[in-house]
């Protein structure tokens, strides 16, 4: 068994022609799939022809990521649903990812609650068309945790098809996101010497309900942070959850492996 990385974004790797690469040294390094991140109707066609192509390897969402979310987002968001209903066409594994983030806001504090509300609306939609579908739904919250559980609480959508990506939160937050049965994902974060507040929330979800991604290009895991991420590094904090669970390596590939098919259906 190998391992999955449950969130990447391989558009700007299939833009610069390193996508072969980066997919060869991610199966030498034991990644047996991935899921590639939809963000806006930018990537979201290029990701389900590369799911297409590369089945079973390489699986896509498609999403409107908060920090995309403009005028007109409800044009965006109208297109999402043709992906799950295309005849002959490989569907999407989950809804995302949607949110809300405060941290990317415009200074000018009119400007950023104009912005921020457009984030909530978008969000809205989002989640509406989640609960509808009865999909998976990816969730990116940067700021605005909280307001991210009420907006998901007042949606209807299933708590335990929720998985919020990149957890940095703390073991407050995660014993939140457990009660109501939702889901937190694990970065290269995992691995920083500043990180203590999110091993602890690892270790509070526990291993039987642990997932990896890489986030890839992004929070690239120690040894190399401050180097452009991607999947096959998956591996390297697969190594260092063990260390924080006290487990061997094997069983958190199998126990992360196992939980990522069952949350997102993958076959």
């Amino acid at each position: 068994m190998g391992l999955i990385d449950t969130h990447t974004h391989l558009e700007s790797f299939q833009r610069k022609g390193e996508l072969p690469a980066v997919l060869t040294r991610a199966r030498e390094a034991g990644v047996e799939a991935m899921i590639t991140i939809g963000t806006s109707t930018d990537d979201w066609a290029l990701y389900r022809e590369t799911a297409e192509a590369l089945a079973g390897f390489v699986h896509y969402t498609v999403g409107l990521h908060p920090c995309a979310v403009e005028e007109d987002w409800p044009a965006q968001v109208a297109q999402m649903e043709a992906f799950w209903t295309a005849a002959g066409r490989l569907r999407p594994v989950a809804l995302g990812e949607v949110g809300l983030d405060r941290f990317h806001l415009p200074k000018d504090p009119t400007e950023a609650a104009r912005v921020f509300a457009l984030q909530c609306a978008a969000f809205d939609a989002g989640l509406e068309m989640a609960r509808r579908l009865e999909v998976p739904v990816v969730i990116h919250s940067r700021g605005a945790f909280r307001e991210c559980v009420e907006r998901i609480d007042a949606s209807g959508v299933a708590w335990h098809r929720v998985i919020f990506h990149c957890f940095v939160e703390g073991a407050e937050e995660m014993r939140m996101l457990m009660s109501r049965g939702g889901w937190g994902s694990f970065t290269g974060v995992l691995t920083y010497k500043s990180a203590d507040a999110v091993r602890e929330a690892a270790r509070v979800q526990g291993l039987e309900r642990f997932l990896l991604e890489t986030d890839a290009p992004y929070l690239t895991p120690v040894p190399h942070r401050g180097k452009p991420n991607e999947p096959g590094y998956v591996a390297l904090t697969a190594a260092y959850a063990a260390s924080v669970f006290g487990v061997k390596l094997d069983e958190v590939v199998r126990v992360s492996t196992r939980n990522a098919r069952h949350v997102f259906g993958l076959t």
